[in-house]
């Protein structure tokens, strides 16, 4: 990689046009094309799939994971319900 990563920001930065993973509050991932962000980390990304994941118990008490995706489009995220951003794997 010929960029340098001073800050944070610069590996957000280096994301711009690609795919990025935000694990948001409330158990939320979203997964879609970073199209812009700023310094509160609000973003936009668009053709954005959310993956939500809830607890089920049946009736004997039993729990399970279960995911459910759906597909967005363009969104705008928050900044404040964000929890972590994963850039693209980058190979060296």
């Amino acid at each position: 990689m010929t960029e340098s990563i001073k800050q944070p920001m610069d590996l957000i930065t280096l994301s711009l046009g690609e795919v990025v993973r935000v694990r948001m509050r409330g158990n939320r991932e979203l997964r879609g094309r970073l199209h812009a962000f700023d310094a509160h980390l609000n973003m936009v990304l668009g053709d954005t799939e959310e993956t939500t994941s809830v607890v089920e118990e049946d009736a004997n008490g039993a729990e399970t994971v279960v995911q459910k995706t759906r597909s967005l489009g363009m969104v705008f995220v928050r900044g404040d319900t964000i929890i972590l951003v994963a850039p693209p794997l980058r190979t060296a």
